[in-house]
């Protein structure tokens, strides 16, 4: 591969490697404090705040206005005056050089078009950062602070559902499927991506960095999401909703059940049917009387995937039962053909489907956009928890030692990498400048790729970034002894350097190899901090053999090629 290739491919990474880098560096540098508290929340909260901020500021500019209309909108509006701007040229009016506050208001046609816009500008910068964050290098609990938790799966309730006394292959798969839906579930509360690792046979540890709240975490560990299949009541729905028109106040108890028992038979229950707002948070649309007992348990799904029409191209989901479910689900549908079927989720009617033939195993359901059908098969493959979940160990870790711990590992890279750059430069002197910068690059490449796979930074994983500065230099050594051997035995600057990368280039893959083999044991087989370490290890290493043998090799040969260099300046006592 000629020279300009290798420039090439080298540039081609580190652009890449920027771009990956960016989003961490922005998160962590150049975004406020309070915008990263705020977007941590949940879109519930995000949401109230949206609400209550677009309140506050509608007054204080109507109060503005009224106080002294001649004033000018402060640079905190400036989301305002650009809507007004596109208002101004949508009527063809003259642009004003400056906004005041009372042209401003004036473009809005009623007070609720303004507190929409307001609302929507706040909704959409937290959701925005929220997004982002999801993007970039994380910080683990032992340095961000956080909860840590302890789950202990409840056998008998699992015993209860299987009607029989489970086996160790149906408890450990109880176990895997719980810990998959408590992954799916995280980002409606809003924290930060957790760790979540089986522990013993029937516990699960759950590390969240970050502040969380501790009851709205509790909620979330403890929710059944029970999923669950049952036929609406047409006729009852229709009595139910005159008989709320008609009367105030609270009309049913805790359980759905009506106060006057009189209004539906008994049996039936009364749900809420929701659909996702704008912030993708349940919003309720009306109300639905359903048969309590379930027609079909959700435990039975097997999987679901979103497809599209043949004909329409519209989304539709497709999922499969097993075979017991199957069989339910064809005598449910079978006898209520023409009636509509409702998918309850912990007590909330997410779907609802008209019933036309006996279905068995396959079902497809129609009706939803993309963004939609998606949310629904991901509640229809996760929602039913296979077993009860107790939390055995709840302790919230402080984040003033991660602060510390920051610090000490940051001194600590700061420390060993000007250390090594030092000695390089001192005992290989011009080589040495070639390692050092390959030692830059190769810091930049790791941090870029572990940004990249939103990998967490722990402790551990710092311990290994210095590991790695320690031992990104190895093949450099290796290397440049045996251009000094060939360039001893008298041979030209070039035939030294092509004659030292060919004989240590299996020296170093050999050493690095080995290394890789374990850190990817490590990876596959240790759990948490473990886990870590052996994947920054890994980036460590992969980093530091291209560094080492590919810019490392284009640097010299540039410098040989391009620059003329007739001596090699690669150490003391070498001419």
């Amino acid at each position: 591969m000629n020279k300009r290739s290798r420039l090439l491919i080298v540039l081609i990474v580190v652009v890449v490697c920027g771009v990956f880098l960016w989003p961490t560096y922005n998160w962590y540098f150049n975004v406020p404090q309070d915008m990263k508290d705020l977007s941590a929340a949940s879109r519930e909260q995000i949401r109230d705040y949206s609400e209550s901020m677009a309140e506050t500021d509608l007054k204080e500019l109507q109060s503005i206005a009224v106080k002294s209309p001649e004033s000018i909108l402060s640079e905190k509006y400036d989301f305002l005056a650009d809507y007004a701007e596109e208002q101004y040229k949508i009527e063809d009016k003259d642009i004003p050089s400056e906004w005041m506050v009372k042209d401003v208001l004036a473009v809005f046609k009623n007070r609720d078009k303004a507190l929409k816009t307001i609302e929507a500008y706040y909704a959409d910068l937290l959701l925005s950062y929220k997004e982002d964050q999801s993007g970039v290098l994380q910080l683990g609990l032992d340095l961000s602070g956080g909860m840590s938790i302890l789950l202990q799966a409840d056998m008998e309730s699992l015993a209860q559902r299987l009607e029989h006394s489970p086996t160790d292959t149906e408890k450990e798969e109880a176990v895997n499927q719980a810990i998959e839906i408590l992954n799916n579930r995280i980002d409606k509360f809003g924290v930060t991506e957790p760790q979540i690792r089986k522990q013993g046979d029937d516990g699960i540890a759950i590390e969240i960095p970050g502040a969380a709240d501790p009851d709205r975490v509790n909620s979330f560990l403890r929710g059944k999401g029970s999923l669950n299949f049952h036929i609406v009541n047409d006729d009852a729905t229709s009595a139910w909703n005159q008989y709320k028109a008609s009367h105030g106040g609270k009309l049913l108890d805790d359980n759905g059940h009506p106060l006057d028992s009189s209004v539906i038979d008994a049996g039936l229950v009364v749900r809420g049917f929701y659909t996702k707002d704008s912030y993708g948070v349940d919003e309720y649309q009306k109300d639905l009387v359903i048969y309590e007992e379930p027609g079909l348990d959700g435990i039975h799904i097997v999987n679901a995937q979103v497809g599209s029409d043949p004909l329409t191209g519209k989304p539709v989901i497709n999922f499969t039962l097993d075979r017991e479910g199957g069989e339910i689900f064809y005598k449910l549908t079978s006898s209520h053909v023409g009636e509509t079927l409702a998918i309850v989720l912990d007590n909330k009617v997410k779907a609802g489907a008209r019933i036309s033939e006996g279905i068995r195993e396959s079902v497809r359901m129609s009706g939803f956009d993309r963004s939609e059908a998606n949310d629904l098969a991901l509640v229809l493959r996760t929602a039913a928890m296979p077993v009860d979940l107790n939390i055995a160990n709840q302790q919230s870790v402080g984040a003033s030692l991660g602060e510390d711990s920051i610090k000490e590992g940051l001194n600590a890279i700061t420390i060993g990498f000007l250390a090594v750059i030092i000695f390089m430069l001192i005992y290989y002197k011009g080589a040495g400048l070639v390692a050092d910068i390959a030692l830059v690059l190769n810091l930049f490449f790791i941090v870029a790729i572990l940004s990249a796979f939103n990998l967490t930074l722990t402790l551990t994983s710092i311990a290994s970034l210095i590991l790695t500065v320690g031992m990104a230099v190895d093949a450099n050594v290796i290397i440049f002894e045996r251009i000094k051997e060939e360039y001893r035995l008298g041979k030209s600057v070039e035939a030294s350097v092509k004659a030292g990368f060919s004989k240590a280039f299996w020296t170093v893959m050999d050493a690095n190899l080995t290394t890789l083999i374990a850190a990817l044991f490590l990876s596959q087989i240790g759990t948490g901090t473990v886990q870590g370490f052996a994947y920054t290890l890994a980036v460590g290493i992969v980093s530091s053999m291209f560094t080492a043998l590919f810019v490392s090799r284009l640097i010299f040969d540039f410098s040989i090629q391009q620059l003329n260099i007739k001596k090699l300046s690669i150490g003391w006592g070498i001419k």
